[in-house]
């Protein structure tokens, strides 16, 4: 199978300000996280595969074709949810989806109606004709994504699709973005600063520092098994449990879980110590496994204490 895309040493740069440096990645279909900090290259990487942008040295391939420009025949492939505010006022949700649909390729009449199948599928039909800047956060956010769906693209790129959602909102965008994720066939890039998104729409994830690829593949295969610490569950006075584990020198994080708590073990230390310290606190342990890194994890220790922001500029 034909990689998703494929870019070879590709360098992009906003004048002297260098966006992306010599990436070179192979990325297979599926669902794929894009993720790094503010200015890492999220956006300009979006746009390099849009073909809005040209690299400025390097080679890029999306679908096993070289992007120069953007032809209807790509077009009908891709859909794009950008982050900044793309409505167009005056138009009613219907139409605005429609005329993304027939900007891709599609006739007027089926534009339509995919449209409204679209936006029914999106929960908008009560305000399929409403006038877009009449449209909550929520809605517009969900909008968009009509607008990028109605084509039923191969290839779906969202970036930030979760900004300025309230918690519920958010909620509902991961749930549909999770049903989209898993369809056979099709694929989606997720452009996000927000990891916990990534870990739970995403098989891959493509992590950028300051405009180079630092980490691509499989989460799972990005995670590594930290050998000192353990997720811990008991049944008892965790209190007792815990002074035990002190005084054998391990260290108790996270134990405001009643009945859990994380526990950080010195060099040389056996699984025995854990029951020993049960016997000794006179509760019973009911599970013990060694703790797996999260993304966040992997993303700290990929690129340093950093912190995602949000927003990009030249991103």
């Amino acid at each position: 199978m034909d990689p998703l895309f494929e870019l070879i040493d590709v360098a992009y740069s906003y004048g002297r300000h260098p966006a992306l440096r010599d990436v070179s990645l192979t990325v297979r279909c599926g669902a794929i996280g894009l993720v790094g900090q503010n200015g890492a290259g999220k956006s300009t990487l979006i746009h390099l595969l849009l073909g809005l942008i040209r690299p400025t040295a390097g080679s890029l391939k999306v679908f096993a074709s070289e992007r120069r420009g953007w032809p209807t025949g790509f077009r009908q492939r891709v859909g794009f949810m950008p982050e900044r505010e793309s409505l167009l006022p005056g138009l009613k949700g219907i139409e605005y989806v429609a005329l993304a649909g027939q900007l891709c390729g599609m006739p007027r009449r089926d534009a339509l109606r995919r449209a409204h199948e679209t936006l029914s599928y999106l929960e908008l039909e009560e305000a399929r004709y409403r006038a877009v800047e009449q449209y909550s956060v929520g809605m517009r956010q969900r909008l968009k994504l009509a607008a990028a769906l109605v084509h039923d693209p191969d290839l779906l790129l969202l970036d930030e699709p979760t900004s300025g959602l309230d918690p519920d909102g958010r909620a509902a965008m991961l749930d549909v973005l999770a049903v989209l994720a898993a369809r056979p066939g099709k694929s989606l890039v997720l452009s996000t600063h927000l990891l916990g998104d990534v870990e739970r729409i995403c098989e891959e994830a493509i992590v950028l520092d300051a405009g180079r690829v630092v980490g691509v593949g499989p989460i799972r295969e990005m995670r590594t098994v930290s050998a000192g610490t353990y997720r811990v569950r008991w049944r008892g006075d965790g209190n007792r449990l815990a002074d035990r584990l002190l005084a054998l020198g391990a260290e108790v994080r996270d134990s405001e879980r009643s009945g859990e708590a994380q526990v950080v073990v010195p060099e040389g230390w056996q699984h025995r110590d854990f029951f020993k310290a049960a016997r000794e606190g006179q509760v019973v342990l009911t599970g013990l496994k060694r703790e797996e890194e999260d993304l966040e994890a992997v993303y700290q220790r990929l690129i340093g204490a950093g912190t995602i922001s949000r927003g990009d500029n030249h991103d």
